[in-house]
């Protein structure tokens, strides 16, 4: 009986800390293309380190190189510091810091480039009563997925110690 609530706590807590991280797919709908407002884009998204940023877009067509300042204001790959071309691309944003991204195959001047800044994250919760109780509206979220995860380990340690 403990090794399969061992197990079913494994699984929960694993499906908690990936539930923490948020997957930002750039252009949403309309993906990584020429034509878009990337800065829009971006300004209207907050992003914490664990996150993801995603292009999808035609693999044929278009690719994605991270550069810094000077490459992304010039659209320019020299000294890219990553590169990708697979079409649905998943780049995990572990620092926090300000990204640069461009499309590397002359549609940066089109406008395929977006910067996005990454904040650390916020200090865990007191407790999961006062994240539920929050009144900060940009926090909330994340908030909520800390105190899931910490509801999951309670609940999980609970269960093991019966």
């Amino acid at each position: 009986m403990k090794g399969s609530w061992k197990l079913r706590c494994a699984l929960l807590l694993l499906i908690s800390a990936v539930a923490t991280a948020t997957d930002h797919i750039v252009g949403a709908n309309r993906g990584w293309n020429p034509g878009l407002n990337y800065t829009l884009w971006a300004n209207n998204h907050t992003f914490y380190v664990g996150d993801l940023i995603s292009f999808r877009y035609q693999k044929n067509q278009y690719n994605v190189f991270e550069v810094n300042q000077t490459g992304y204001d010039n659209c320019t790959t020299e000294g890219a510091v990553g590169n990708w071309s697979s079409g649905k691309d998943f780049i995990p944003l572990n620092k926090a810091k300000r990204y640069y991204f461009i499309c590397g195959n002359g549609q940066c001047f089109s406008g395929m480039k977006v910067s996005v800044i990454v904040h650390p994250l916020p200090p865990p919760p007191t407790s999961a009563i006062s994240a539920e109780h929050s009144t900060s509206h940009s926090a909330s979220p994340l908030l909520f997925k800390r105190s899931l995860l910490l509801s999951s380990l309670f609940a999980c340690f609970g269960f093991l110690l019966m």
